[in-house]
């Protein structure tokens, strides 16, 4: 089996997702973008299981389900950021100042 582009994929779908937190300041983006390098772990996974068995598949249930924690955590978090700020821009938001 060619792990070859399963795994180039990969690797082209974490560094856009790295791109996008390093690059973009709206919350929202940022957390898609977090959301797309999971995936891209989980796509590495998957094609390393071709060679080393079923464990590969277990980590992936395992990252999906800190995915789905996570997702409903960010979005609480950026819902209760945006009643407090009117904004989910970034570079605006300092929760720290009274």
């Amino acid at each position: 089996m060619l792990l070859g582009p399963s795994l180039a994929l990969s690797a082209v779908l974490f560094v856009l997702g790295v791109a996008g937190v390093l690059i973009r300041r709206n919350a929202i983006v940022v957390f898609m973008c977090v959301e797309l390098m999971l995936n891209a772990v989980n796509l590495t996974f998957i094609a390393l299981a071709q060679l080393h068995g079923v464990s590969g598949q277990i980590m992936v249930f395992f990252v999906m389900t800190v995915a789905a924690a996570e997702a409903a955590v960010g979005l609480a978090i950026i819902l209760a950021i945006f009643r407090h700020t009117q904004s989910v821009d970034l570079t605006h938001i300092n929760l720290l100042r009274g």
